[in-house]
């Protein structure tokens, strides 16, 4: 794996992202998922929810990459990537690079978020309207990443946009494993993290969530503040939503078989 062409073919080809590096902001986001939350909250709404409900089996940590505000490219490549219609193969590319480039910058950054050592395990949060076979993000990661896999399935009947403890069946978890959860699309996080009270429930000691975009409507009154903060930019190894300072990436910090 060669990085620095990588993070240079992210610089020039990927759609302008958002970066969620708390330093970057202006506006106040939730600790949690770094969405739009009122001033003088810690927590958005729908995160201090799933603390109540789910509290002691909710994700040890949640890092966005890149907010995804709707109608910008970045968000409309989030959507074609796994279009069950048309895929679109640069969107796939795109999500792919962005996704083991971060990895392989800030793996390391989501490991001490969580407390928690380098993951034994991978999963990727089902889609909610139960599509068939493997999920198209989990299909692009597996074959780059060197962690064997969990199994989540959609129970029937289990949607909505409040934590479900048993909307998801895991199965594959060792006893005590890290677990490494990948979601492309956070909105009100209610699938990760049911899908993390799963893996928790089947034995997995800590589970991290990445997030490829953390979706931002700005047609949302409660996100006025944070749109208006925002400004898209190239891609940016040092961009972490952990660090509290840009710092220049040391080397990969997670095993990959290659893209």
């Amino acid at each position: 794996m060669s990085w620095a062409p990588l993070r240079l073919w992210l610089r020039s080809a990927a759609p302008p992202l958002y970066p969620v590096g708390p330093h970057r902001l202006a506006a106040p986001v939730c600790g949690v998922c770094r969405g739009p939350v009122r001033s003088g909250f810690a927590r958005c709404y729908q995160c201090e929810r799933q603390d109540q409900l789910g509290r002691g089996l909710l994700a040890d940590a949640v890092v966005p990459i890149s907010y995804a505000l709707k109608g910008t490219a970045f968000a409309d490549d989030l959507w074609r990537y796994k279009s069950m219609v048309a895929p679109a193969a640069s969107a796939r590319a795109s999500v792919l690079a962005l996704l083991l480039a971060f990895l392989a910058d800030h793996g390391a950054c989501v490991w001490r978020q969580a407390a928690m050592p380098p993951p034994s395990r991978l999963a990727v949060v089902p889609s909610g309207c139960g599509r068939p076979g493997p999920h198209p993000l989990l299909q692009l990661v597996s074959p780059c990443l060197r962690l064997p896999g969990c199994a989540l399935a959609l129970r029937p009947g289990r949607q909505g946009r409040d934590l479900d403890p048993d909307r998801f069946q895991a199965a594959g978890v060792a006893a005590g494993a890290s677990v490494l959860l990948i979601d492309d699309t956070w909105v009100s996080g209610a699938s990760a993290q049911s899908a993390a009270v799963a893996l928790k429930r089947a034995g997995a000691r800590h589970v991290a969530v990445v997030v490829v975009g953390r979706h931002v409507n700005p047609d949302d009154p409660r996100a006025g503040p944070l749109v208006a903060a925002l400004a898209p930019a190239l891609y940016d190894p040092s961009s972490c939503a952990v660090h509290p300072v840009s710092r220049r990436p040391s080397g990969p910090s997670i095993s990959t078989n290659g893209i």
